[in-house]
């Protein structure tokens, strides 16, 4: 029997999660806990010098307007990864240096490229870690931030969860928010719920999603060795 795997990303992300899962030999469940939505941004406030764009998340680019691709799409964009930057080019962005899949990554390769003082926009959302930003500040780079998305955490009633936990229990959560492990944290406390995450294994894209988690599930905490899927499903195969 396939172990089921609860996946928790917003969508577009938790179907092609799940199309992982299923290739991997899994059984997903796709219930999303969290949601990006678009943020509205001050064009008046963008340096008309900047020297490049940088992304650390596709969500940021996919939730940016028109107007602020129109401004930007000619300037030369630095991706963290792949699938960034395939969003990035899908845009329009026509000059896109794709990364390693590390934030701080990212800012050691525009650094490494870029002359000291140059102007970096980074593109992002609300909700982030500051590996890039204070990354980038060291290496003597001038960083403007413009946050096109938010992320939200969702909660559902207890029938849409029971009809979309329907089938046994949860061997394994997947966690890439701590929007998410919040809500999770709140599903699986619910007396009708218990049941079904009661030897769940939780994986979590960073520390910072697993510190969100009850106390109650953090001897089954398990954290990515980086903050990217292919980590968090490498660590999730390994451990089946």
């Amino acid at each position: 029997m396939r172990p089921r795997v609860l996946v928790t990303r917003p969508e577009p992300g938790a179907s092609a999660t799940a199309r992982r899962l299923e290739e991997m030999g899994f059984s997903p469940v796709v219930l999303p806990l969290s949601e990006t939505v678009a943020l509205p941004v001050d064009l008046l406030a963008v340096p008309h010098d900047i020297d490049a764009v940088a992304v650390t998340s596709a969500n940021a680019i996919r939730h940016a307007s028109r107007d602020v691709i129109a401004l930007l799409a000619s300037r030369r964009l630095f991706a963290v990864g792949r699938k960034t930057a395939k969003a990035a080019r899908e845009a329009g962005f026509a000059s896109v240096i794709e990364g390693s899949g590390d934030a701080a990554g990212l800012a050691d390769k525009i650094a490494a490229e870029l002359p000291a003082g140059s102007k970096i926009l980074y593109l992002t959302g609300s909700v982030r870690l500051d590996h890039f930003e204070g990354r980038i500040t060291e290496s003597g780079l001038q960083v403007f931030v413009m946050e096109t998305y938010d992320t939200r955490r969702i909660d559902y009633p207890a029938e849409a969860v029971a009809s979309a936990l329907a089938g046994g229990q949860i061997d394994a959560v997947l966690l890439y928010s701590a929007k998410a492990a919040e809500a999770l944290s709140s599903l699986a406390a619910q007396p009708g719920m218990r049941s079904l995450f009661a030897t769940a294994r939780y994986f979590c894209l960073s520390e910072r999603v697993a510190a969100s988690l009850n106390a109650a599930e953090k001897d089954r905490i398990s954290i990515a060795a980086e903050p990217t899927e292919d980590a968090l499903l490498s660590l999730l195969k390994a451990t089946r």
